[in-house]
């Protein structure tokens, strides 16, 4: 019986080592755990630079005016929820009529 008890301490001590030690134990688990956050946290920073790249390529599509816009908006000229309007000055022949 002491023999038997003597196996199965042994299995239970060198288990316990596989899991935390071992190939595929807890340490590759936290390592790999810790690879994935990083890259979610890079996949979410990659994402909002792709919106804003998408943003630019609208403004782009729209011409001269939505890059304007956003300078604009950059340098503090236009404020939150302020809207852009662009005035275009009148030639000097169109003003006479």
């Amino acid at each position: 019986m002491r023999l038997f008890q003597l196996i199965l301490l042994s299995l239970v001590l060198f288990l316990q080592y596989r899991l935390w030690f071992g190939n595929n134990g807890i340490q590759d688990y936290t390592q790999i755990k810790s690879a994935v956050n990083s890259h979610k946290a890079l996949n979410t920073k990659l994402s909002k630079r792709n919106k804003l790249l998408k943003a630019d390529i609208e403004d782009l599509k729209l011409g001269l005016e939505g890059v304007e816009e956003r300078a604009r908006h950059e340098l503090g000229m236009i404020k939150e929820n302020e809207t852009f309007i662009r005035v275009l000055p009148r030639k000097h022949n169109e003003s006479n009529h």
